[in-house]
């Protein structure tokens, strides 16, 4: 016989074996994926300073700085005021990032139903009356019947103990998910700011090559005129005439298709605002209005796989899908749970708290899987695979990243060396340009070589602004590559206009 000295030892003994095995998870615990070992982004060497081209705009010097930090707000290194008014409004009201920080909060909120749906027990309170009639017969009385009414109230507690790790399992499965929609919130973000800032590139750039054709379909039709006069005098010929107008008249198309794109990427800026295009009211943007870094941070390869939320999100993939791992092994395994109640029944409502009115149980129970026609295996199986996929998925998403960043760093060094030569290209067609136009008029140059050399001049033109546009482009890719400086900024991602105007009332009670 026990004495109540070996019960409570076997029962804190029983205690202690129940903890171990609750302090044990089944299935693989997740580890972080090592950083790629390479110590640099691009096959051959990268020059740091890159070419200049001082008399346009993106000309002036850049260099790459190894190792720097990148701002929260990077695009205000452009100086540019109006950009920095667009990206804010574009954070207040985009709708795309804000259903991606409503997702963000959804799944919070789920990580914390998992919690208390799993980690801690089910309390519920039952309250009754029932009125009965019995026929007496149920008693052994041969006739007669019983009418009666009975009161209950109780208390009912279910617990169902982890003693394989499975519930923890699905609460960092339900955080890993939580860490998914965190980090495309930040991919949402980085995306639209530098969307925003390409945006404003492409529509000064389209407005500059308007400008241009406009100034080159001013002197063509300048000169057109002047050979229909020199028709009617017998020094040209009606070729002469037609192929001017010819020139007119394509130009004249190059310009209706520069003002077709203007308007659409107006409407994307605008929709990108999160505004309608007819009430978006978007600014004119200039490219000698925006200023190049001169200081380009790069980040080390090592540090590249912290940075980006599309790697981040896919390694919070990986860690969700190793957790269902977990969950499925948990499933092949015993289920224990434990039930109580405690209450209290009557005839009568005055007596349902009283003495002899209590009633209790308490229960315990174990089940163990036995046959489920193969379904809990399959879904094992499920699972690991899904977990290899994620791997794969991870590793897509790693050489992107590197991908992304070299041809940022290629284009970068390209795009600069491509604007020195088409900014001299531009200078030398213009001075070629006026030259055989002043020969022309003075009879001893041709009507070819001035058709010649106009349509060489607007390709240059044409060129030039391009090169200038993408070299803003590229840093701007460039920053949304290396991911965008998201780690260091303060503020939430998503800021609508109520957040914004509180954080403003904030600060200027503080002052």
């Amino acid at each position: 016989m026990f004495d109540s000295k070996d019960f409570f030892s076997l029962r804190l003994l029983s205690l202690i074996l129940v903890g171990i095995l609750s302090a044990c998870a089944v299935g693989p615990d997740f580890k972080q994926p090592d950083a790629p070992n390479t110590s640099s982004y691009t096959e051959t060497t990268l020059s740091k300073k890159l070419a200049t081209a001082p008399r346009v705009p993106g000309g002036t010097d850049q260099e790459l700085i190894e190792g720097a930090d990148i701002e929260a707000q990077w695009w205000e290194l452009f100086k540019s005021p109006e950009l920095d008014l667009l990206i804010k409004k574009a954070l207040q009201q985009n709708p795309n990032l804000g259903a991606a920080d409503a997702a963000l909060r959804a799944s919070q909120e789920n990580v914390s139903a998992q919690i208390g749906g799993r980690y801690l027990p089910a309390i519920g309170l039952n309250a009754g009356v029932t009125r009965q009639l019995q026929p007496s017969a149920i008693y052994g009385r041969p006739f007669g019947s019983d009418t009666y009414n009975l009161y209950n109230a109780s208390v009912n507690v279910t617990y169902k103990l982890d003693v394989f790790g499975g519930a923890r399992r699905a609460v960092e499965g339900a955080r890993a998910q939580a860490e998914i929609a965190q980090f495309q919130l930040e991919g949402a973000y980085l995306s639209l700011t530098a969307n925003i800032v390409t945006g404003a590139v492409r529509e000064a750039a389209l407005r500059a090559q308007m400008q241009a054709t406009e100034e080159i379909l001013k002197a063509q039709t300048n000169l057109a005129e002047v050979t229909e006069k020199q028709l009617a005098i017998g020094t040209v010929s009606r070729v002469d005439v037609t192929s001017q107008k010819t020139l007119v008249a394509n130009s004249q198309v190059d310009l209706l298709t520069y003002e077709r794109n203007l308007a659409f990427a107006r409407n994307q800026l605008a929709v990108l605002v999160g505004e309608l295009p007819s009430n978006a009211n978007i600014t004119k943007f200039d490219l000698k209005s925006l200023q190049l870094p001169e200081k380009l941070p790069l980040s080390l390869p090592s540090s590249l796989v912290r940075q980006r939320p599309d790697v981040r999100a896919a390694e919070a993939q990986l860690k969700a899908t190793n957790a269902l791992v977990g969950v499925a092994t948990a499933n092949l395994l015993p289920q224990f749970n434990i039930t109580g109640a405690i209450g209290s029944a009557a005839l009568t409502s005055s007596a349902l708290f009283g003495p002899n009115a209590t009633l209790w149980s308490i229960a315990g129970g174990i089940f163990q899987p036995l046959f489920q026609g193969g379904q809990l295996l399959a879904q094992r199986r499920g699972a690991e695979a899904n977990y290899e996929q994620a791997i794969f998925q991870y590793q897509a998403t790693v050489l992107k990243a590197f991908q992304e960043v070299a041809d940022a760093l290629r284009a970068l060094e390209t795009g600069a060396q491509t604007l020195k030569s088409a900014s001299d290209a531009e200078r030398y067609a213009y001075e070629t340009l006026d030259l055989v136009q002043q020969q022309y008029k003075l009879g001893t140059a041709s009507y070819l070589s001035v058709l010649y050399y106009q349509n060489q001049y607007q390709i240059a033109k044409v060129k030039s602004v391009s090169a200038q546009a993408t070299r803003f482009s590229d840093t701007a890719a460039l920053f949304a590559a290396l991911g965008g400086g998201w780690w260091n900024r303060t503020g939430p991602a998503f800021q609508p206009k109520a957040i914004a105007n509180k954080d403003q009332n904030e600060t200027s009670g503080n002052n």
